[in-house]
């Protein structure tokens, strides 16, 4: 049996890689990426401490987490795609369409 405490580094890790990359990364696909990994840090801290505390509520709110993050995926992934056939680049700081 695993102890909470290596779920909470994993969950630390991952969570820690994920702000990096969304704090340095100028392409927008790696600055996604980085926002799934922060979403999946929290899942496995709902998960752990659900297990550790023999609660379920967790375990269903990372449920929810999970489909939340596959819907921001889908609309990001569609954003992306559109704003790449109007200017021909994803870099985020080129991305300047919606201002005045």
């Amino acid at each position: 049996m695993v102890p909470t405490e290596h779920y909470l580094a994993l969950s630390f890790v991952l969570f820690t890689i994920g702000v990096i990359g969304v704090l340095t990364r100028r392409n927008v696909i790696i600055i996604l990426m980085s926002i799934e990994l922060i979403l999946n840090a929290v899942n496995i801290n709902l998960v752990a401490f659900s297990r550790h505390l023999g609660d379920v509520g967790g375990q269903v709110f990372a449920i929810f987490i999970i489909t939340d993050a596959a819907a921001e995926a889908a609309v990001g992934l569609g954003i992306i795609i559109a704003f790449f056939r109007n200017r021909s680049t994803i870099l985020a700081d080129e991305m300047d369409l919606l201002k005045w």
